[in-house]
């Protein structure tokens, strides 16, 4: 009884598997797909491995990157002077 289940369990992970040949061709379909782009990517990212900690790293890091842009202009300078 329980070497017929083994033997089941073996059969059906088998068949569960997906040939190389369907791998190849699911490969070659998403090859010739659109490529996402970066802010996809990243968001793919953190979603498939949990990693939400990152979000208000990433946000802190665009704001400040914001903040040297603008006080890099001379037009927006002075006011940004003045709000620190």
């Amino acid at each position: 009884m329980i070497a017929c289940r083994a033997t089941e369990n073996v059969k059906m992970t088998e068949q569960s598997k997906p040939s190389p040949r369907g791998q190849a061709e699911r490969f070659a379909q998403q090859a010739a797909g659109k490529p996402a782009g970066l802010l996809r990517e990243s968001m793919d990212f953190l979603r498939h491995n949990k990693k939400w900690w990152l979000i208000p790293i990433v946000l802190l890091l665009l704001l400040v990157s914001a903040l040297v842009f603008l006080t890099g202009n001379p037009v927006t300078a002075p006011m940004m002077y003045t709000m620190f």
